[in-house]
């Protein structure tokens, strides 16, 4: 990304270049003073080291348009961005893994039909499309409007809960019917394995194999799916920000594209590449304690 964005013709200098910005027009000297205090006039080595000098030593620099630490803005907006993602996956926890389950317990029923063409038809809808429509509904009947500032959760819960419940909903739609069809599929596979056989014929209610065999075993690829979708809901919630108005990374993302604000671009990328990755180990570290069988020497 850092390459990417130097090699493409422009800088962030050229939107104040640009006489329809209506923004005033730099001289040749004041242009050039200007890219040699923002260090644009490095070779794109030093600019790459200094980048990864300031990264390793925590600072992340400042935004070339409005001069505040890069740092400060991720701290005020990551939260609710990562709230937003967080509250999408438990949102498709809660109701993919009940409907994936039933319907596979009930196979063929017209519940399993029922949910297999809900799943489908959720799976198909793009998460911005559903917040369009769900931004329509609310304005249309309930008056609801985009807030204008960042709401935490510690500040105010409910004030919090009201800007972020909307957009985790959306994103989480699509995603929990990914996670049903998962969990059916995981379900069905491990409901014809021996040791669900032998539970049954010990006696076993098909409540309590389902509960005590099915169930957790059938959970590691819906676990997967879940951690590689968190880390994808964190880069999906751009455009849910933007439906909504939510000012969070994603508008900035967006905001800093615009203004081809590179040191904001290459530090949010660089922060997205790390969440994921985390994200991967620790879901990796989890199949040991759902599956036995798994064990990390």
């Amino acid at each position: 990304i850092f390459l990417a964005m130097r090699v493409l013709p422009g800088d962030p200098l050229a939107i104040v270049q640009s006489e329809s910005t209506g923004a005033y027009v730099l001289s040749d000297d004041e242009l050039q003073q200007l890219r040699a205090s923002l260090g644009l006039d490095q070779p794109y080595y030093i600019q790459y080291l200094d980048w990864m000098r300031q990264v390793l030593s925590g600072n992340f620099g400042t935004s070339f348009w409005t001069n505040e630490p890069i740092s400060a803005l991720i701290a005020r907006r990551g939260p609710i961005t990562a709230q937003i993602a967080i509250m999408a996956v438990i949102l498709s926890w809660l109701i993919g893994v009940p409907v994936g389950m039933l319907s596979a317990m009930w196979r063929n029923s017209m519940l399993d039909y029922a949910s297999r063409l809900t799943v489908t038809v959720f799976i198909a809808m793009p998460s911005y499309w559903v917040g369009m429509l769900i931004v329509l509904f609310t304005v249309l009947v309930y008056s609801w409007r985009p807030p204008l500032t960042i709401i935490q959760f510690w500040d105010d819960p409910i004030g919090n809960m009201q800007i972020t419940l909307l957009p985790s909903l959306a994103l989480g739609a699509g995603l929990a019917a990914v996670t049903a069809r998962m969990a059916r599929s995981a379900a069905l596979e491990v409901m014809y394995e021996d040791y669900v056989r032998t539970a049954r014929a010990k006696g076993l209610s098909y409540a309590a194999v389902v509960w005590r065999h099915v169930f957790k075993n059938a959970m590691l690829p819906v676990i997967t799916t879940s951690g590689l979708a968190l880390g994808g809901l964190l880069g999906g919630a751009v455009s849910v920000e933007k439906a909504f108005g939510i000012p969070g990374l994603g508008n900035l993302l967006v905001q800093a594209l615009t203004e081809r604000d590179w040191m904001m671009i290459q530090n949010l990328v660089l922060l997205y590449g790390l969440i994921f990755a985390v994200i991967n180990l620790l879901v990796d570290l989890s199949y040991a304690w759902f599956d036995p069988r798994i064990r990390y020497e």
